[in-house]
């Protein structure tokens, strides 16, 4: 995993954020807030050290597309406890044909990723402007990566999120998912990236 500060302002409380595939921090570039915020992203591999987490009050953590299982797996490995946990356009079950993406649509995506067809991912994604830099094979190593990782365990989230329009993860496939947490799913409109110029972090908390 790679880890860097979106906004360091020296509070005692953190929002950690596990971005999703190779989209860097593009997607919340909008956001706004008075927190410091530690953005994840890189899923090759998930025993990676991040930042001591001790030094905050109050630890929350989002999760975004395949950073949703990601966090799991990386929650049950280190046993850390958020304060809160949020999920947004993504399951437990990344690689999973009625529960998140086909495997074989994110092994069809890998073996013939490119510049021009990460743009057109991008698109679909519903990401705005210009596509970010790609590196194709560290991002082709990770969806392969989440493949072979399967399913993350069991995990209650305080609040999930399911867009309208999902193109990437299914919005079917995320209902399906969360079946056995529906108390705490709320739909939204909007695309895979539902994220707006403008918007709080804390709406995403709420």
């Amino acid at each position: 995993m790679k880890q860097r500060w979106l906004s360091r302002l020296g509070t005692k409380e953190v929002l950690v954020v596990f971005g999703g595939w190779a989209l860097g921090a593009t997607p919340f570039q909008g956001l706004v807030g008075d927190r410091d915020v530690l953005l994840v992203e890189d899923y090759t591999r998930l025993d990676d050290p991040l930042t001591d987490l001790s030094q905050f009050d109050r630890v929350n953590l989002l999760a975004f597309s395949f950073g949703v299982a990601s966090a799991a797996h990386w929650l049950a490995q280190t046993g850390v406890r958020p304060d809160r946990l949020i999920a947004v356009s993504g399951t437990l079950s990344p690689a999973d044909a009625t529960r998140g993406i086909a495997p074989d649509v994110i092994r069809a995506t890998a073996d013939n990723l490119s510049p021009a067809s990460f743009t057109k991912f991008c698109r679909r994604a519903g990401l705005g402007g210009t596509a970010p830099e790609i590196d194709i094979g560290s991002a082709r190593a990770e969806l392969f990566a989440v493949i072979e990782r399967g399913m993350a365990p069991d995990t209650k989230f305080e609040r999930i999120w399911i867009p309208e329009r999902d193109r990437i993860i299914p919005t079917q496939a995320q209902h399906a998912a969360w079946a056995t947490q529906q108390e705490v799913v709320r739909s939204m409109s909007g695309a895979h990236v539902p994220f707006q110029s403008g918007q709080s972090w804390e709406e995403w908390l709420a």
